[in-house]
């Protein structure tokens, strides 16, 4: 019935969706195994895409040939720049999407790609033989023969729903979780874990008074993630979120559900994620506070349900409508379905190597929250990365590693297989050593030709990169020389009260003046205007940026030169660890577990000293 396959994918969510899109664009016979055909691309949680480092990582996806920020931009329906009063290295990409819309784009991108097929049906386990995965079985007992597998469970590997004291089996809700998988990989030695996230109530937005709420607008200008060129919404039409708090109230009516709580009553193992907790967690931990935020956001163009985000929890039912409703605007708020939290499966991701294959069988990759991660983001560029390495593997080419330096994608993973996690992960910019070189608005040039030379990024890419290259080179160079009047410049200036000058200065030093943009002096000065005004807005901002930043560029790209030495310095695959005796048993016990690949990535191990590195180091000297 079935024929053998290059890549098999097991799971359809954001992890999944964009690993069977990289195998097959890059030629591998590819199939995605879903056991709800239905929730392709589903979003499980939030309506909404991006954030502080997690655009970054969107844009990255994009920049590598990944369909995320496509189907986010084509889907949006507000958009927001972050952090934008702070330096470029903190601007980070938000949408907020249509839900209905979001999926039903990712199933039809995915229908459009060659070499994928699709069947509906869940694995309960995987074909081994000799050490290597061979392919998987299906719960109606088909044998499907594979090259490679890619396992992105999600949340549904012995999934359980929380609801007060109500529990369910299921890896979303009104879904069943899958089985067998978990135990079968124990057999094989693999060290499996519980954690917990959680969701909100949606409500109906017909039943809530916005009166009593911020709002929140979109941007006047959209940028979106892809740097293709795609027809995106018009600024007017975006639509509004909207903020209020919670109150001492509310809190208090929380608090009478805490003895019916299965967090607080202990029947959840997992650990929840610490930067995302549920709102009882909230007012527990947090005592001293007496309002937290709660953004109102919608969930499509065509339709009335609402997300209420930061009143994620997993208390029962009652207790969270007559909570919710002591929320101003929310006094008279109808339900569409309680917040619930779910617990499932992971396994350390010490367990596999930067190419996201398990160290225990050959060819079997994991990506996304099997992983420990969680948001869409971190769960898509794993699977991204795990599509690309399982094409690779099966071709025998060399395997596709992004360094730290390189990309959030390449910390996110070097984190997870070098430190690995007890907590749900979730990527910050302030994990990234080399932020300034890691921004939002340069993906494309960072990533895109080293995708394009394992043949996933497009000509078409490389080539908008290249012109962009090419146009900033001369808009700098038109900065270098042109040389700026007082009486163009010094009205500028006293409007943002910066001090005037004198005699004429080149625009590449005017621009470094604190609260001086590029969109500013072209504004105070025509002619200089006139000379840029062939370039695209998209490559003028990176010019002002690489102009403005230089030094700061410069010093991270040093550091990460110092750094790199250790970095070049492989460990052997049949490095014994136990001759080094000098070291503390606590590295010992860890370099034998994580197996490092370099002495960089040893360094980056908890529990390991930097006397512990200079011991490996003399030993592989010898």
């Amino acid at each position: 019935m079935f024929q053998e396959y290059d890549v098999i994918v097991v799971g359809a969510g954001h992890a999944g969706s964009e690993a069977a899109a990289a195998a097959a664009n890059m030629g591998s016979k590819t199939l995605m195994i879903t056991m709800n055909m239905q929730t392709i691309g589903q979003m499980s949680c939030n309506p909404a895409m991006g954030g502080i480092a997690k655009g970054q990582i969107v844009r990255e996806i994009d920049a590598i040939g990944g369909y995320s920020g496509i189907v986010t931009d084509l889907t949006m329906i507000q958009f927001r720049m972050l952090n934008k009063s702070k330096g470029p290295a903190m601007w980070s990409p938000r949408t907020q999407n249509d839900r209905m819309l979001f999926a039903a784009k990712w199933r039809e991108m995915l229908e459009h790609t060659n070499n994928l097929d699709f069947y509906q049906d869940m694995v309960s386990s995987l074909i081994i033989e000799n050490g290597k995965v061979c392919g998987v079985i299906t719960g109606l007992g088909n044998k499907i023969k594979a090259k490679s597998v890619i396992i992105t469970s999600g949340t549904f590997l012995n999934g359980i729903i929380h609801i007060g004291e109500k529990q369910l089996g299921g890896g979303r809700v009104g879904e069943k979780a899958a089985t067998g998988i978990t135990e079968q990989l124990v057999e094989y030695g693999f060290e499996a874990d519980r954690l917990k996230t959680g969701t909100p109530p949606r409500v109906d937005s017909r039943s809530l008074d916005y009166s009593k709420m911020e709002e929140q607008k979109g941007d006047d200008v959209i940028t979106g993630f892809s740097y293709l060129d795609l027809p995106l919404i018009k600024p007017e039409q975006q639509r509004s979120c909207h903020i209020t708090y919670t109150n001492k109230e509310v809190h208090e009516l929380l608090k009478t559900g805490f003895d019916r709580s299965p967090m607080f009553q202990g029947r959840i193992e997992g650990r929840g994620p610490r930067y995302c907790p549920s709102v009882e967690d909230k007012i527990n931990r947090f005592a001293d506070k007496e309002r937290h935020q709660i953004f109102v956001e919608p969930e499509g163009w065509n339709t009335v349900e609402i997300y209420v985000n930061g009143f994620s929890t997993s208390l029962p039912e009652d207790v969270q409508v007559k909570a919710l409703r002591k929320v101003p605007g929310f006094e008279n708020c109808k339900f569409f379905r309680p917040g619930y939290a779910i617990e499932y499966d992971f396994f350390q991701p010490t367990q596999l190597t930067h190419t996201l294959e398990t160290k225990l069988i050959k060819n079997l990759f994991f990506a996304g929250q099997i992983n420990g991660t969680t948001g869409y983001e971190e769960a898509a560029c794993q699977g991204l990365m795990a599509g690309i390495n399982a094409h690779l593997a099966v071709k025998e080419e060399e395997p596709f590693i992004i360094k730290r330096n390189e990309a959030y994608i390449g910390v996110l993973i070097d984190d997870l297989i070098s430190k690995g996690t007890d907590e749900p992960y979730r990527m910050f910019t302030s994990r990234a050593e080399f932020r300034t070189l890691l921004r939002q608005d340069n993906a494309d040039i960072r990533l895109t030709a080293l995708s394009n030379k394992i043949g996933l990024a497009s000509q078409e890419r490389l080539d908008k990169v290249e012109s962009k290259q090419k146009n900033v080179a001369e808009i700098k160079k038109i900065l270098s020389v042109y040389n700026v009047e007082p009486e163009d410049i010094n009205p500028y200036f006293e409007t943002i009260e910066s001090s005037i000058i004198e005699d004429k200065q080149k625009a590449s030093k005017i621009i470094l003046r604190p609260n001086v943009t590029l969109d500013g002096m072209l504004q105070a000065i025509p002619t200089l205007a006139a000379s840029l005004e062939d370039y695209d807005q998209d490559s003028l901002e990176q010019a002002e940026i690489q102009v403005k930043y230089e030094t700061y560029i410069r010093k991270e790209e040093d550091l990460v030169e110092k750094v790199s030495h250790l970095e070049k310095l492989v460990i052997p695959d049949t490095f014994d660890f136990e001759k080094l005796t000098a070291i503390s048993s606590e590295a010992k016990q860890k370099f034998k577990k994580v197996r490092p690949r370099t002495l960089g990535q040893a360094s980056r191990i908890s529990g390991v000293s930097p006397s512990d590195i200079q011991i490996l180091m003399v030993f592989m000297g010898r």
